[in-house]
């Protein structure tokens, strides 16, 4: 009779010996992708890819978008893709915006050989990108505990990026640091800086207003809270600091309506967006006065030129305005506002109106400034149905998040309100930034119009 002996084989042993006791969520790609997304382009590796005349330029960032979105895409397979559904009005929204950009990198050529169809199509292309984040979040975050994961790293790098900035303040040369005592760009870019700091801020702004009715950990959104705080101080962006105040004051608002917040909370929240535009207010108080020279409301003084930020800006935007007067419908073509084609014609008219200002404020080859105020450059590249359709898709992000906000339960109007306060807050350094491709603040974007809809979705079911 034969015997049957116990095998030790490993593929023999039991399933649960050899199963990982637990799998990471499919958000941890998400959250493994934030510090690449707020990181500036020049601290990434990447290659480049020709196509032609035309070349793009692969950094981490582009393929941890891409990884991002084939996570949702699997994530979708298999759990479905019903969370995109209340996002219907984002949806339209944003494809028609995206529609009107890609438009933009085109239709130039029907009137001039001089444009870059090519060049232009490939920095669409990238613009666009960023938008899979928006379909990525709601697939990807289904759970109470991928929303505290994604915060927890956005605590962390938060941290990280005003370390930084402290070092450069204080003297260290690191990062293209600017001089010691002045506004500091860390590891992104002054405004870009402002966008994750503003983030950061926003959320623990969200559990200070609510904390009667909403108790997380109180430690990472101290700690979110801190160094959003000091990280847009030490950034300067006036812009960040405004968008953040308007966001402040729809949370409050909200928040108020729904008896979720009383008037010592709501002045708390208050003093914390003063002492932050008050500290913005200082590290940017130079500029400030020449520009209120600059429009008349000082008195002036003699001193040596140099480019002031304000001024500069305003003269951007003037040749913005000059050059959607001249194209009022569908613009000069994306990105042609960077142009010297484009802007050329316009430098004589901009030099008489802004006669003190010194000859590097003004665009030119060397340095193609653009816009830098993303409305006004809606204006110039893709005229007044451009400016209409990022209105447009703006506005549906504010619609979603607020209806979330002003109708779900408590808990699950969170998400809802963190959406609605980084959407303004990105709103707000939109005027101080160009419509760019593949930049920290393009991901804010995109990242606080997906959390709308994941907001939106959830007033319709359960959150495990």
């Amino acid at each position: 009779m034969a015997v049957r002996l116990p095998s030790t084989h490993p593929a023999d042993a039991p399933l649960r010996v050899l199963a990982p006791a637990r799998t990471l969520p499919a958000s941890s790609v998400l959250a493994a992708a934030l510090p690449l997304l707020f990181l500036h382009v020049d601290y990434q590796p990447g290659f480049h890819v020709h196509a032609g005349p035309a070349s793009a330029h692969v950094v981490l960032s582009d393929l941890a978008v891409l990884a991002v979105a084939l996570s949702a895409l699997a994530a979708g397979l298999r759990h479905g893709f019903a969370p995109l559904r209340a996002g219907t009005l984002v949806w339209a929204a944003g494809a028609v915006f995206l529609a009107d950009v890609a438009a933009g990198s085109v239709y130039p050529r029907l009137w001039t050989a001089d444009y870059a169809v090519g060049t232009h199509a490939v920095t669409a292309g990238k613009f666009a990108e960023y938008g899979l984040l928006a379909l990525s979040v709601p697939l990807l975050v289904r759970a109470r505990r991928d929303l505290a994961l994604l915060l927890g790293v956005l605590a962390a790098w938060s941290v990280a990026a005003t370390v930084v900035g402290l070092a450069q303040i204080f003297g260290a040369d690191i990062c293209e640091a600017w001089p010691a005592g002045r506004r500091q760009p860390s590891f992104l870019g002054h405004h870009d800086f402002a966008s994750l700091s503003g983030a950061a801020l926003g959320a623990a702004l969200v559990a200070l207003a609510l904390r009667p009715v909403w108790r997380p950990p109180a430690a990472p959104l101290a700690v979110a809270g801190l160094s959003g705080a000091a990280g847009l101080v030490l950034s300067g962006s006036s812009a960040g600091a405004i968008g953040l105040a308007a966001g402040a004051g729809a949370l409050v608002l909200a928040a108020r309506l729904r008896g979720w917040v009383d008037l010592r909370r709501a002045a708390a929240v208050a003093g914390v967006v003063g002492v932050v535009l008050g500290g913005v207010f200082v590290m940017r108080a130079g500029e400030i006065n020449q520009f209120l020279r600059f429009v008349g409301l000082e008195k002036a003084k003699a001193e040596k030129k140099a480019v002031q930020s304000y001024v500069q800006r305003t003269l951007l935007a003037y040749i913005g305005w000059r050059i959607f007067e001249d194209n009022p419908i569908g613009g000069a073509g994306w990105q042609a506002s960077s142009e010297l084609a484009t802007y050329g014609p316009y430098l004589p008219a901009a030099r008489r109106e802004f006669p003190s200002a010194p000859a590097q404020a003004f665009p030119s080859p060397a340095h193609p400034w653009g816009v830098q105020n993303a409305y006004v450059q809606a204006l110039s590249d893709l005229g007044a149905v451009g400016l209409l359709t990022l209105l447009g898709l703006l506005a549906s992000g504010l619609v979603v998040a607020g209806r979330a906000a002003l109708r779900a339960p408590p808990d699950r109007a969170v998400p809802a309100l963190g959406a609605l306060v980084a959407l303004l807050v990105a709103m707000g350094i939109l005027s101080a930034l160009g419509l760019v491709a593949g930049i920290p603040l393009d991901a804010l974007l995109w990242l606080s119009l997906g959390l709308a809809v994941h907001a939106a979705g959830r007033t319709q079911r359960g959150l495990a």
